[in-house]
């Protein structure tokens, strides 16, 4: 299993500019909550299957595996909404939601985590007038998006010593040496980026020297 959700293809998506997949990326989320028809929904999910599968050059078994882990929630949203509402209102909630994390999908496979970093820092500029550092929004970001497959891996590792030890059939029983493995790690990285001056205040900003008259 990788630990990089990046997929190193030359493309033209690849070539596109972080700023610019993030941005389509943005409106095709408030785009898709404001129709209400499944043909057009259908036909978004389409284009962006095609888009990650044609034009970016994803291997459909990667893209897959970025989308299997919400199928449950999927199927348990299409459930609720056959039982409170009708089948109409659920089959749009599920394209939404499919639509929306491959599109996600095809966003970071087909952008490095420092062009994505990048972009959240420079958003996050304005917010330097408010006490907030923009380097660490930028930096929680990229923690967030290299931690999701690193814990992903690290479930994958005590599903197989458990298989191997003959403990089959216990899915929930990854949970606590997963949990373990989670804290420890997250210990581990408080330590290395505390012995770094991660949480040390911003330096004053610099005033330049007045010029001594003649």
């Amino acid at each position: 299993m990788t630990l990089s959700l990046y997929v190193p293809v030359a493309s033209p998506v690849h070539r596109a500019p972080a700023g610019l997949k993030l941005g389509l990326l943005a409106a095709l989320a408030v785009a898709l909550f404001l129709v209400d028809r499944l043909p057009v929904a259908a036909g978004t999910l389409a284009a962006v299957l095609l888009a990650g599968l044609g034009a970016a050059r994803i291997p459909g078994r990667t893209l897959l595996a970025q989308v299997r882990p919400v199928w449950p929630w999927l199927v348990v949203l299409l459930v609720f909404h056959l039982v409170v509402t009708d089948w109409h209102t659920g089959a749009l909630v599920v394209l939404r939601l499919l639509t929306l994390v491959a599109a996600a999908a095809v966003v970071t496979a087909t952008t490095r985590v420092t062009e994505l970093v990048a972009v959240v820092e420079w958003l996050a500029r304005p917010l330097a007038l408010v006490g907030v550092r923009p380097a660490r929004v930028g930096l929680v970001i990229a923690m967030t998006l290299r931690f999701v497959p690193l814990i992903a891996e690290r479930a994958h590792r005590i599903r197989e010593a458990q298989a191997a030890r003959g403990a089959t059939g216990m899915r929930w029983g990854v949970l606590v040496p997963l949990l373990i493995q989670v804290l420890r790690l997250a210990h581990t990285l408080g330590e290395a980026l505390d012995a770094r001056g991660a949480d040390a205040p911003a330096p004053p900003p610099r005033r330049r020297a007045a010029a001594s008259p003649p």
